[in-house]
């Protein structure tokens, strides 16, 4: 049956209503879709910064939480030593400070004696009396060794040293915590002592007191000794005298026989003098500043 005009123009108009549908729905889709991705782009992007904007803000937290350790670390240690010093200086208790102090003295051990020494220098530099290592004729002894505080045997190298202040300088292998030196002329009568050795073989002993004079006149001449009531026996020669901040004030030297409590050790800026003196003609430097 053949279609009258209008009933095509009907046809026609719909189907051309149907296309322009179909084409606005497909630009509207293609639009939808262009915008969607655009949004997703600025989304990930957004995603991105706030993932590195977090990520700096966790590495400075951590950084700060590392350096929070780090001085909670330094003031403990700090608050420690402070609290070791308290005690000491209050007569409480020497504890704190024998701990840290005895881990840089040695027992000097000779094929005709012993003694005592102490690190001055992290390479391992000891001081000592320079009598603890003579033999019985006055010379200097053989198969001179240090033994630590961990209870090691070393074998200690003889550098220098000086026979008017009686000082003698060595040296043993590896690294050290080393006492460091007070100054002598800012030791007072009546401050608290502690002496560090090995009194008749008794290895790292303590004994506790006060200075009791300064500036005492030694055998050589000099007003060079501190005078302790700190309790000197033989094997304490060549030990530190150390004060309440645990730095070396003197080193034991010599004691009255026939009295009680009468000992002596030459002062802290002595033994400085005669160490430079040694290191600077045998090693061409100076040790200690």
């Amino acid at each position: 049956m053949q279609l009258e005009r209008h009933h095509k123009i009907l046809i026609g108009s719909f189907s051309t209503i149907v296309i322009i549908f179909m084409i606005s729905t497909s630009v509207f889709l293609y639009l939808l879709f262009v915008k969607t991705n655009v949004n997703y782009s600025t989304l990930n992007k957004k995603i991105d910064g706030i993932e590195k904007d977090t990520n700096s803000k966790i590495t400075d937290l951590s950084a700060g939480l590392i350096d929070t350790n780090n001085l909670i670390g330094s003031e403990l240690g700090s608050l420690s030593k402070e609290l070791d010093l308290l005690k000491a200086s209050a007569g409480e208790d020497f504890s704190g400070i024998i701990e840290s102090a005895i881990e840089s003295v040695v027992t000097i051990r000779t094929n005709s004696g012993q003694g005592t020494g102490f690190i001055v220098d992290s390479e391992g530099y000891i001081v000592t009396n320079a009598h603890v290592l003579a033999d019985s004729n006055g010379n200097l002894a053989s198969g001179i060794q240090a033994i630590t505080s961990d209870g090691n045997a070393r074998s200690a190298e003889f550098i220098g040293y000086d026979g008017d202040l009686d000082i003698a300088l060595l040296k043993i292998s590896g690294t050290w915590d080393a006492l460091k030196f007070g100054d002598s002329n800012d030791v007072q009568v009546g401050e608290k002592v502690i002496a560090i050795g090995n009194p008749l073989g008794l290895q790292f002993s303590v004994s506790q007191g006060i200075v009791s004079a300064i500036h005492r006149q030694g055998s050589n001449g000099l007003d060079a000794y501190i005078q302790t009531d700190a309790a000197l026996n033989p094997g304490n020669s060549g030990g530190p005298l150390i004060n309440v901040e645990g730095k070396v004030i003197g080193i034991n030297n010599f004691k009255i026989g026939g009295g009680e409590n009468l000992g002596f050790a030459l002062e802290s800026n002595y033994i400085v003098d005669a160490v430079n003196g040694i290191s600077q003609e045998e090693l061409n430097q100076i040790l200690i500043s």
